[in-house]
């Protein structure tokens, strides 16, 4: 049995742009970097005689120099032969990383445990044959793996377990499998074509392109980023790892994730319906977040309303998340809806009539149900700000 690590979608350079703080979009970027250590030490951990990287490292066919010299460094700390493919991101075309004086240096003087590899050809190793896929132009206009059904295998070792490191989509899966968001849209180019005719062929099929885990059939995985860069969709989704792989010719891989992440990216629901639900979310969050929100990234989809007391403390407690947090994600609307006590407040205030005054034109203006919803939620807004500048 050989036994090898299986990982894609570094994307290291990814900029984060929707995160607006420079110095929490930098530990973004160097958490990627830093993740390389962790898959050595996953490596060391496995025995893995290879580690395969199907497709994007890099986030860009032409990262930064800095972002090229800190990768081939770490890479060639490893122990083991990293073999890496370009994916849709880090194409091999000419002009693309691969092909620059710079890279080609820093491969040679840091990484030289780094084969990166741009052409459809078997590359015959003592422990495997490996059979890449590159992507040379971000949308291929061709098939990637076609060439491999055209192959003699009689011109190569029948010994050799035979890899196949491909990057791009495949059909057959639903909707809710598509590994997309509003920030990270699907895409349907660079299709494999995974039909059993192939898959028999080869005895481990290693795919990029989606960031999370995902089995397509017996042989083929798609590993996940290892370092998480969306927030889930789904409690089965799964990111933060790469696959463990026990590979012999002729047999099944036998297959299992192992942890590598070190963010942790929350997707948190709540409904607001009285003052209380704010109290169970701050106790959520505290149990989620412990004593590290640092190393965190939040989604909370919000619905519902709060009175306007409340909602001041919300407020509050979203600006402490906006300070601790790598990144705050909101999806949805908390509304602000006064509860009878906080309208007589306002609007029986005797020492102060022109407040008074100004509420109860409000609260009669809301009192038209058929005013736009829009336009009530402006007079909330004007209602609220009141309630906190006389500090009730």
């Amino acid at each position: 049995m050989l036994s090898i690590l299986h990982s894609a979608d570094w994307q290291i350079g990814k900029p984060f742009a929707r995160v607006q703080d420079p110095d929490k979009r930098a530990r973004l970027r160097q958490t990627r970097i830093d993740c390389i250590a962790r898959i050595g030490d996953r490596a060391q951990e496995q025995a893995a005689s290879l580690l395969l990287v199907a497709g994007d490292l890099f986030d860009s066919p032409t990262p930064s120099s800095s972002d090229v010299s800190a990768v081939c460094q770490a890479i060639g700390r490893l122990q083991i032969p990293v073999l890496v493919i370009p994916g849709n991101h880090d194409h091999g075309a000419a002009g693309s990383v691969w092909h620059q004086a710079f890279f080609q240096a820093e491969q040679q003087r840091r990484a030289p445990n780094l084969q990166v590899l741009l052409e459809r050809k078997p590359l015959v190793l003592q422990q495997a044959i490996v059979l890449p896929c590159p992507l040379l132009r971000r949308h291929e206009s061709d098939e990637p793996t076609a060439w491999i059904r055209d192959l003699d295998w009689s011109e190569l070792p029948s010994d050799r377990p035979r890899l196949l490191l491909a990057h791009g989509s495949v059909q057959g899966f639903g909707a809710d499998d598509l590994d997309a968001d509003e920030e990270n849209p699907a895409s349907d180019r660079n299709r494999l074509r995974l039909d059993p005719s192939l898959v028999d062929l080869v005895d481990y099929v290693a795919l990029g392109d989606w960031h999370g885990m995902k089995q397509v059939n017996a042989k083929s995985w798609y590993s996940g980023t290892p370092e998480p860069d969306r927030f889930p969709r789904n409690a089965d989704y799964q990111g933060a790892q790469v696959l463990a792989v026990q590979v012999s010719r002729g047999g099944m891989p036998q297959v299992h994730p192992v942890a590598t992440g070190a963010l942790h990216w929350l997707h948190q629901r709540v409904e607001f319906k009285q003052p209380e639900d704010l109290k169970r979310l701050e106790l959520l969050l505290q149990e989620h977040l412990g004593d590290e929100p640092g190393q965190h990234l939040l989604l909370l989809e919000e619905s519902g309303s709060l009175s306007y007391e409340a909602h001041q403390r919300y407020g509050a407690l979203l600006e402490r998340l906006e300070a601790q947090l790598l990144r705050l994600k909101r999806r949805g609307r908390c509304g602000l809806a006064a509860d009878v006590g906080e309208l007589d407040q306002l609007t029986s205030r005797a020492d102060d009539p022109l407040i008074a005054s100004v509420a109860r034109g409000l609260q009669a203006d809301l009192d038209n149900r058929e005013m736009p919803p829009q336009q009530r939620a402006l007079l909330h807004q004007a209602l609220a700000e009141l309630h906190r500048c006389v500090g009730i």
